[in-house]
């Protein structure tokens, strides 16, 4: 995969939904919660007013519905601006 994000984009790969049940009872895949964190995998230059901070292998935390979903390869990903991401682990 060859994706390089534009100015102050952040790539990332969302962490896996936990699998949870409830007494025995398995919860489908669409009530489960989206995840709030996951992994940097590429980020772009930054602009003259916004230094990127963030790096390829950061763990972060981001708004419940922030960012765009894409999907690549099979796998998705999301696309967010860096001040979309509340935290790095």
């Amino acid at each position: 995969m060859n994706i390089r994000p534009l100015a102050d984009r952040v790539l990332i790969k969302p962490a896996p939904a936990e699998e949870k049940t409830v007494g025995g009872i398995i919860i489908p895949d669409s009530a489960k919660e989206k995840p709030l964190k996951g992994e940097v995998v590429a980020v772009g230059n930054g602009t003259k007013d916004e230094e990127m901070v963030v790096k390829p292998g950061d763990q972060v935390l981001y708004g419940k519905y922030a960012g765009t979903e894409i999907e690549l390869e099979g796998d998705k990903f999301l696309i967010m601006r860096q001040s979309d991401i509340l935290a790095i682990i």
